[in-house]
């Protein structure tokens, strides 16, 4: 076998629901697809599977590091390359699922990524550049140097710029120019799920005050005694980074609670723009009216053909 199917969407729409269901049925494995579930100790606010659903099925590429270990895409993408061929050998299905659009497409895509190691002397000093305020110059920077990068580089995401700055330093080559694609010689179906944007809103909205039920406060404030501090990639990520802002009194739980959502909802409209409802790779189906069995008849089909 080498067939490949990947489920893709955005946050909050069912994703690993319906991957777990699918590889009850199909006899599949799930290779997880997202930047944070890789961490150790981080569950509730990355909506990282339960240890019942880790049962019911084979997960990978969850809970491999602890939170300081640094994990480039190159990494995930050689890695997940790994595990799904041997799902494979193995007669298997692999399931690629999560929300990040760079860590899917690396794979789906065969993305040529430069494996060049990071210089931790050179982050700090663009991290500190950009916390004093100096994250336009590094934009600019990045305009000069591999216009077309920073054209698709988000201003606000900061670590994405020391990247593409890190690799164009390094190599003397820019960072846009190792984009190439390669795709695997994979027979991929690609499942999209989607909702109306109104009714994920309220999902996530809901998903975010069950997470501060569950103990989302609790587990930031334990990574931070075990001394993940708030400055390391890993607690970056949305829900960490605001519930961190009230350990430290900068803000209420209330307001941090309402930037939690408020960056959710951003971080879903970006989603989109990875994951385009246009895109004729992906078969989309619309949650609210999709029973699992259409699905499957779908991937079925998709195999027969």
């Amino acid at each position: 076998m080498n067939h490949l199917t990947a489920i893709v969407g955005p946050t909050g729409v069912g994703k690993s629901r319906l991957a777990l269901h699918l590889a009850q049925t199909f006899n599949g494995e799930i290779v997880s697809a997202d930047s944070r579930q890789v961490y150790r100790y981080m569950n509730i606010g990355t909506a990282k599977p339960s240890p019942e659903e880790l049962a019911l099925a084979p997960h990978h590429l969850v809970n491999i590091l602890d939170p300081d270990e640094d994990f480039s895409l190159a990494q995930y993408q050689v890695t997940a390359y790994q595990v799904i061929r041997d799902i494979q050998q193995r007669q298997k299905l692999p399931l690629l699922v999560g929300g990040s659009g760079l860590y899917i497409w690396a794979v789906l895509e065969g993305w040529q990524i430069p494996s060049v190691p990071p210089d931790l002397e050179l982050r700090k000093s663009m991290e500190e550049k950009a916390v004093g305020g100096g994250a336009g110059e590094l934009y600019r920077e990045l305009m000069k140097v591999d216009p077309s990068a920073a054209q698709k580089i988000d201003q606000r995401n900061v670590r994405r710029m020391i990247r593409a700055l890190e690799i164009s330093r390094k190599t003397k080559v820019p960072f846009s120019q190792y984009r190439s694609k390669g795709a695997p010689d994979f027979k991929i179906f690609s499942i999209g799920l989607t909702v109306d944007r109104t009714e994920l809103y309220r999902r996530i909205d809901m998903r975010v005050e069950e997470m501060i039920e569950r103990g989302l406060v609790a587990e930031v404030e334990k990574l931070w005694n075990m001394g993940y501090h708030f400055n390391l990639p890993a607690m970056s990520g949305i829900g960490y980074r605001q519930i961190g802002m009230f350990l430290r009194g900068e803000v209420t739980l209330e307001t941090a609670i309402a930037q939690i959502k408020f960056k959710t909802h951003r971080f879903v409209r970006n989603q989109y723009a990875w994951f385009r409802l246009k895109d004729r790779r992906i078969r989309w189906f619309e949650m609210l009216g999709t029973s699992d069995a259409e699905i499957e008849e779908a991937l079925i089909q998709f195999w027969e053909n």
